[in-house]
């Protein structure tokens, strides 16, 4: 372990910055050496260091020297998995629910359930609406604490391509608004169900949108697929970047 020459934060050695207040080491010792009178070394103007760390494009596509062999590896056998996943989900029709049946449902369940406890507090549509807010809102906080907080483009992809999952996964649901015969949690169906047991049921009477379900599915189903695309291209970006960042056999 190493502590920030700046603020004296403890973390592993091989860190080029600080995970706490976000100095790059190198540029930090230099302009300390420079404000010593150490020949050979040039100041870091707050234009570059804004540039570095401002920019739009810095911040979606930023990578971390040396990048591991093992590491990058991993992080491209788990892209392969996400682009053959994600195109299954893309291509498969939104009449077919093939997210009910799939392992990332089980994974949104939990936070669609959080969602419509956390959301109690606005009332009985809010309660409703929470379930996929909930959904949805989980993939976007992990995205933008992996784009801002730890600086972790290529998790920052796979958030986002989470979030457009969430919108295919709520797209059959809301599709059945009217039709209720869809199974929900407990094995009954919207219609077997009182009123209100289904989200999107009552969220759509309530508003007056009921006759608009199927063309509101239909836009969440094509914002989830450009969202997965979009992720998908995002990481393949960003694992470029990082296989230019491979550290050379040998090197410590």
């Amino acid at each position: 372990m190493m502590k920030c020459p700046k603020c004296g934060f403890d973390q592993p050695v091989q860190n080029t910055e600080c995970l706490k207040c976000g100095i790059v080491f190198e540029k930090y010792r230099k302009l300390q050496a420079l404000e010593s009178n150490s020949p050979d070394v040039y100041p870091v103007t707050d234009k570059e260091d804004a540039a570095d760390r401002g920019s739009i494009l810095q911040i979606l596509f930023y990578v971390k020297p040396d990048t591991h062999p093992i590491a990058f590896g991993g992080r491209a056998f788990f892209f392969l998995v996400l682009c053959i996943w994600g195109f299954k989900i893309i291509l498969t029709s939104l009449s077919s629910n093939y997210e009910a049946s799939s392992f990332w449902h089980l994974v949104n369940l939990p936070f669609h359930e959080a969602g419509h406890i956390f959301f109690r507090i606005f009332g009985r549509f809010m309660t409703s609406l929470g379930g996929s807010l909930g959904q949805l809102l989980m993939p976007l906080v992990c995205l933008i604490t992996f784009l801002l907080h730890t600086r972790d483009a290529f998790a920052a992809a796979f958030s986002l391509w989470w979030l457009g999952e969430n919108f295919i996964d709520l797209a059959p649901y809301i599709n059945d608004a009217r039709s209720l015969t869809l199974p929900l949690l407990g094995g009954n169906t919207g219609a077997d169900a009182p009123y209100g047991f289904h989200d999107w049921e009552y969220i759509l009477k309530e508003s007056g949108l009921i006759r608009h379900d199927h063309l509101i599915a239909v836009f969440s189903n094509r914002v989830g697929i450009l969202l997965m695309v979009c992720a998908l291209v995002w990481g393949a970006l960003v694992l470029f970047k990082q296989y230019k960042e491979i550290r050379p056999s040998g090197r410590q």
